[in-house]
């Protein structure tokens, strides 16, 4: 069985995240980038797979610049058999390359290398867009399960188990589908450096989105990006009148 695992070159979670000086956008420059968590733990899925011998190859896929290698290399230093980067110079974060991009170059990438199950993020933590998992399915035609806590593979099934508002859902999914992952899926590991090394050697094939036929033009554009508001503490009501007084005079939320 062969899995599909897109992972996305982000800004590290531990980044504390600043917006340009023009307001454009946010600042990449001199930022340290790495997967995002999503995509690590749907590699950590995917080769968890592989060692119980329920799958025979991974396939790591990335959207980005040249540098987004690396990202690829990580996931083949996890488990994956070998990558493909789909090499662009458009930003992937917000105002770059849009889910909607995303998911075609994916599907074209699926249909060229007919995998049985795609598991990926739910989300980046850079858009936060949360759409091209499902947007990925709608194109294909394929079964989807989202938010995935827990994933057994079946006979030709993929058991998903989510998390929705009034506790889990368990669906049971025909394959080929679309899997994408939440954060109590599993913890993903860290790459031993026998295995750093080894993913060194991994085959790596590069494309351009002209080769896949899909157009990167935004169909958005940004027009200003601002920092949150500082927050500031809590106060005190005397009465139930002066606490809807300020809901609705100063917080202006009723």
């Amino acid at each position: 069985m062969k899995i599909l695992v897109p992972v996305k070159r982000a800004v590290d979670y531990n980044v504390k995240i600043r917006v340009k000086s023009d307001e454009s956008g946010v600042e990449l420059g001199n930022v340290k980038m790495s997967m995002n968590p999503f995509d690590e733990i749907a590699i950590e899925e995917a080769t968890k797979l592989k060692e119980s011998g329920k799958a025979t190859e991974i396939i790591a896929v990335s959207i980005g610049p040249s540098q987004a290698q690396e990202t690829i290399r990580t996931a083949m230093a996890i488990g994956a058999d070998r990558g493909i980067l789909v090499e662009t110079d458009a930003p992937t974060d917000i105002g770059g390359v849009e889910p909607l991009a995303v998911a075609k170059t994916l599907k074209a990438i699926v249909d060229k290398e007919s995998p049985d199950l795609v598991i990926m993020g739910k989300q980046s933590i850079d858009d936060d867009s949360n759409q091209t998992g499902q947007m990925l399915a709608a194109l294909l035609g394929w079964a989807q399960g989202t938010f995935a806590s827990e994933v057994n593979l079946g006979d030709g099934t993929v058991q998903v188990t989510r998390e929705i508002d009034g506790g889990l859902e368990t669906l049971e999914l025909k394959m080929p589908a679309i899997v994408t992952t939440d954060l109590r899926l599993n913890e993903p590991r860290y790459a031993s450096l026998p295995n750093i090394m080894k993913a060194k050697k991994k085959p790596l094939d590069i494309m351009k989105p002209e080769d896949l036929g899909v157009d990167y033009t935004p169909r958005l554009s940004v027009v200003k990006v601002n920092e949150p508001q500082p927050r500031v503490g809590g106060g005190k009501v005397t009465d139930i009148d002066e606490l809807v007084d300020k809901l609705k005079n100063e917080a202006k939320v009723i």
